[in-house]
């Protein structure tokens, strides 16, 4: 996730162009292996206790190697091993912009150090990023005022890992414009309620709806069918339940009304109401929207398609 950011970070600032970028982050996938896939291969898991621990995932806000040593089926040692090969993506990114000379490396850890300033990182959070801490991230990259660090931050770690688990290893998330009224081909929300209210929401375009849609069902899916809303409600809505899980774990109560799916809906967002974070995918963006203030969340002009029970 953070070759994604630190990429992105150079081609505005003009150090590689579009291309070099892509085809980097093109190389560094063949390098990157999922922990699941990097287990069975060293014959240390069986497919069936990978997808054990995949479906525990869905209840659970875990990382694989936790539930793994949970379950008795690796040791800390073993996990420690594996997490090893997975927390220098930055790393890899760099070999792959050096050996193509898009950069040297002298320029690219000037990068490094530059990108280190912009966000005012200390050398802890810093190192704690460019592992692939999530929460590291959301906390030190999005720019979130204190206030919205208590009602949000939580949520888009959450939703950031929830994707990467089962929609897109390749996401990274930035913030959107603060207020104002949003078009969209289709939306997908779903409000908690309880003594802290959300609501909270899914805006894409149809092309990307029905990648997400097809990913999730794990078929291709070529129509906005009842079949492609319903997978894209219930992965909001699996994300949702996670976050309920956590959050009774804290001692907070919520509850959720059934997901809305809507096409063609305007939504209007009162000032200081809510925070729409743009989410980076290899397929697209689209928008997750979020607000703490429910009411003041206006969804008009939409054909309501389906009501999830």
């Amino acid at each position: 996730m953070f070759s994604q950011y630190f990429g992105h970070y150079l081609l505005n600032n003009g150090l590689i162009t579009s291309v070099q970028l892509n085809h980097a982050l093109e190389l560094q996938k063949t390098t990157h292996v999922k922990f699941g896939v990097l287990a069975v291969d060293e014959g240390l898991l069986t497919t069936d206790q990978v997808e054990e621990i995949h479906e525990r995932q869905r209840i659970h806000d875990k990382r694989f190697g936790e539930i793994a040593t949970e379950l008795g089926y690796l040791s800390n040692d073993q996990v420690d091993m594996m997490l090893s090969s997975q927390k220098k993506n930055h790393l890899l990114l760099a070999q792959a912009i050096v050996d193509q000379n898009y950069m040297t490396i002298e320029a690219f850890s000037n990068a490094l150090t530059n990108y280190k300033k912009l966000y005012s990182l200390s050398d802890e959070k810093f190192e704690a990023i460019k592992s692939g801490d999530i929460d590291a991230m959301v906390e030190g990259l999005l720019h979130l005022k204190e206030t919205e660090k208590q009602g949000y931050a939580q949520y888009i770690s959450l939703f950031v890992k929830n994707m990467i688990r089962f929609i897109d290893d390749q996401v990274y998330v930035e913030a959107g414009s603060a207020n104002g009224n949003l078009q969209t081909e289709w939306l997908v929300s779903q409000e908690i309620k309880g003594a802290n209210p959300l609501f909270t929401a899914i805006a894409v375009d149809e092309k990307l709806f029905l990648e997400i849609a097809s990913v999730f069902a794990e078929e291709e899916l070529t129509e906005a069918n009842e079949l492609a809303q319903a997978s894209v409600s219930e992965f909001l809505n699996l994300h949702n339940g996670i976050y309920l899980v956590n959050m009774s774990n804290k001692g907070i109560e919520l509850d959720m009304e059934p997901q809305k799916v809507e096409k063609n809906a305007k939504i209007s967002i009162d000032e200081g109401a809510g925070l729409p974070i743009i989410v980076h995918t290899s397929k697209g963006e689209f928008q997750l929207l979020i607000a703490n203030q429910p009411k003041h969340i206006t969804v008009s002009s939409g054909k309501k398609e389906n009501q999830a029970v």
